[in-house]
Formats: structure tokens, C-alpha cells, sequence
């Protein structure tokens, strides 16, 4: 998975809201100074308005209607409420100061009940989110460990922690995270099933990563691209290009205009050494004008390279990322060229490039196939300035630069 970025802040569910503002009708305090009691009043009165709430809350659907996890009945004390109340003022202003003092008060407080520390740890690590992922990871994975939440919130904040695990490239961790969560939410959905994939796939189980995104995407009507990418790689590593192929060309066909979904099925072609498919679908991007990246035209000249007699091809590739200046005019580019006129019979035009590319290498190799050319078409004198230019700047076979000095 490309990194799954996460987004900066996450909302709290109803439910999670009633929760915090429900406290006993018993007073907070007897006596006490007038902030105190004013402070008693307003969680007083913050628990009558919350009654009708937490009504709807508690019938609201479950998320995870089949989790094997018994709902806890947390809800935060009286004594506890204005400061979580606070926190949660803190969290709705973006206020990460205020917030973390408060968090981490609540969670050092040993008279906190687990929902309060649960519901401290998730609000402070949704605020980190973004801002600092390892921080957000170790305060929701304390929201998880506290067992206090109910299980919406539980299972989002497991799962948002197998995100940031996998994230880390902590990918033992992240499937380690993910097989408990789908184990005791028995969660089949494809968004869930898919993150467990991945994290199989990185870490190269690929026949594992194919048994469970295979199913996930199958059952999904339109599945993303990426998530069929992915089981496509999958398929593409444990050495089933058949299968990669056919994935890659339904998604390209799917996305016409789509340059990585292009170029994927051209890689799924190299795999079963299609080239001919693979440098017809370069083409067509560069037609389309898509060829943008200098690796694209390298890409595309090393693959007429690599079939017979098209050399022409290399040439044409070349020439036309010179002029529009995509491909850098140095060494290996006119190499190729100088490689490409010579093997298609234009001596001559291999001679000019190879005069080009010899000055820019970083040994005298080049300006020894420039003096073999010179001297097999007659161009002797020519061709002993370039076996001495060879020798000057040092060759594996001095020898043989010699000989043609020697002529």
C-alpha cells in the first residue's frame, strides 16, 4: 500500500458524546468555592441535557453487529466529567495544548474509571493524527488496551492503529493488529478484508495476500483500482503473469487516460515477455503526449532494444525525447543512439552520435568503439585520434586501442 494517510482529526460518534456528559444526580461537590459549584451546575445541568442523547445513542445500529466483544457500560464520573468536559472543549477548538494537558492528567489519575482513560487516550490521539503519527499510535493503541470504550469506537481506534503500523512499515505489527480486529468484529467487509492483504503482501505472502483480496474484491461491484493493483502485484509476484495480465487490462480498459494503469499493464506484459504488447502500450501514451517522464523514454527504447530488428524504433524514440527535451543529452542517451544507427546499418549517423557520447563518458570505452567504427569505414586518421583519446582516458583491453594505433 502506498501509504495510507489518515485524516488530521476524527469526529466522536454520538454515542461517545452522551457518554462523556453523563454523570450521577448526585452533587459533584457538597461544599465548596463559587467556581466549584457553578462548576457542579453546569455538569449537572450538561447530564440532564444528555439524557435524551444517550437514549438515542444506545439504540443506535452497532457498527460491528456481530463482534464477539461484550459492550462495555462505561460512562464517566461525576467527579471526572467537567475535566473530560474540557477536553473535549479543547478537541472541538483544535486546542492540542489545552488538550494534552487534560488527556494526560485523566490518564495519570488514578482514581479514573478505563472508559475515562479510553476516551482521553482516543481524543488526544485523534488531535495527533497527521501532526505526529507516532504519538497518535501510542495513545489510540492505549484507547484500545483501556478496554473502556464502546465497540465503535474500540474497533475504529484498533483499526486506525493498523493503518498507522502499516504506515511505519511495522507491517508484523499491523497484520498482527488487523487479524484480532477482524477475529472478534468478524467483520467481512472488503475495505477491512483488503488491509490484511496488503499487509500479507508486504510481506511477501503473496499466495496468502491473493487468498484474501481476491474474495474482498470479487464480492465488491465496483472495487477500486487500487485495491485490483494490488492483488495483480500479488499475482505478478508469486509468478502467475497470466493473471496479473488479465487484471491490468481490465483496469486499463476501465481507465483509458490513466497513465500508472497504462504503464502497469505494460509491466505485466514485460513479466511474460510480451514486449511487443509492452512497447505498443508505450506508444500509445506517447502519442497521447503522457511520455513525460525521462524514464519513460528510456523505458520504451530499452524495450525495442530488447526485440529484433527494431532498431529504428530506438532511434525514433531518441530523437523525439531529445527535441522535446525529456531525455538529457548525456552519455548513455547518446550511446543508445550511436548503438541504434549502427546496428541499423547508418554508419555514419553512429559515428556523430558516438562523437558526442565519447567526451561525456567516464572512461575511454566509447571512444574505443568510436575508433573501431572510424577504422572500419576507412577513416583512419580519424580513427587513431580516437584509440589515443581512449587511452588517455583509460580502457579495460589497451591493447587493442593500440593496434589500431599501430595501423
Amino acid at each position: 500500500m502506498s501509504k495510507h494517510r489518515l485524516p488530521p482529526r476524527l469526529l466522536l460518534s454520538a454515542a461517545v458524546m452522551a457518554s462523556l456528559l453523563v454523570v450521577s444526580s448526585a452533587p459533584v461537590f457538597a461544599q465548596g468555592s463559587a467556581q466549584e459549584r457553578a462548576e457542579a451546575r453546569r455538569a449537572k445541568h450538561a447530564a440532564a441535557k444528555a439524557e435524551t442523547e444517550q437514549v438515542a445513542a444506545t439504540t443506535a445500529e452497532p457498527t460491528y453487529p456481530s463482534a464477539t466483544r461484550q459492550e462495555p457500560n462505561g460512562k464517566a464520573s461525576a467527579k471526572l466529567t467537567p475535566r473530560l468536559q474540557k477536553l473535549f472543549e479543547a478537541y472541538d477548538e483544535s486546542d492540542l495544548a489545552a488538550a494534552q494537558a487534560i488527556a494526560d492528567e485523566v490518564l495519570a489519575n488514578p482514581d479514573a474509571n478505563a472508559y475515562e482513560k479510553a476516551i482521553a487516550a482516543r481524543i488526544i490521539g485523534s488531535m495527533h493524527l497527521g501532526q505526529d503519527d507516532a504519538r497518535a499510535q501510542a495513545y489510540l493503541q492505549q484507547a484500545v488496551d483501556f478496554n473502556g470504550l464502546g465497540n465503535n469506537e474500540h474497533y475504529e481506534s484498533m483499526l486506525i492503529v493498523a493503518q498507522l503500523q502499516m504506515q511505519d512499515e511495522k507491517y508484523d505489527q499491523s497484520l498482527a493488529t488487523l487479524e484480532k480486529f477482524l477475529a472478534e468484529t468478524r467483520s467481512t467487509k472488503p475495505e477491512h478484508l483488503v488491509l490484511k492483504g496488503n499487509a500479507l503482501y508486504r510481506l511477501e505472502r503473496y499466495p496468502e495476500a491473493i487468498a484474501v483480496l481476491k474474495p474482498a474484491i470479487d464480492a465488491t461491484p465496483e472495487p477500486r483500482a487500487d485495491w485490483t493493483q494490488l492483488l495483480m502485484g500479488a499475482y505478478a509476484a508469486s509468478d502467475q503473469p497470466e493473471e496479473a495480465a488479465r487484471l491490468a487490462e481490465k483496469i486499463a480498459a476501465g481507465t483509458p487516460s490513466d497513465k500508472r494503469a497504462q504503464i502497469n499493464l505494460a509491466a505485466t506484459y514485460l513479466q511474460s515477455d510480451q514486449y511487443d504488447k509492452a512497447a505498443e502500450i508505450y506508444e500509445k501514451l506517447r502519442a497521447a503526449g503522457q511520455l513525460t517522464e525521462e524514464r519513460d523514454y528510456r523505458n520504451l527504447y530499452a524495450l525495442y532494444f530488447n526485440a529484433q530488428g527494431k532498431e529504428a524504433q530506438v532511434v525514433t524514440v531518441i530523437n523525439d525525447g531529445l527535441q522535446k527535451g525529456i531525455l538529457k543529452p548525456d552519455h548513455a542517451t547518446y550511446q543508445a543512439l550511436a548503438q541504434a544507427y549502427f546496428f541499423s546499418g547508418q554508419a555514419g549517423k553512429a559515428i556523430e552520435a558516438y562523437q558526442k557520447a565519447a567526451p561525456l563518458a567516464s572512461d575511454g570505452q566509447t571512444y574505443l568503439d568510436l575508433a573501431k567504427i572510424l577504422a572500419n569505414e576507412g577513416r583512419t586518421a580519424e580513427s587513431k585520434q580516437a584509440a589515443q583519446m581512449a587511452l588517455d582516458k583509460g580502457v579495460k583491453d589497451p591493447e587493442a586501442a593500440r593496434k589500431l594505433l599501430s595501423r
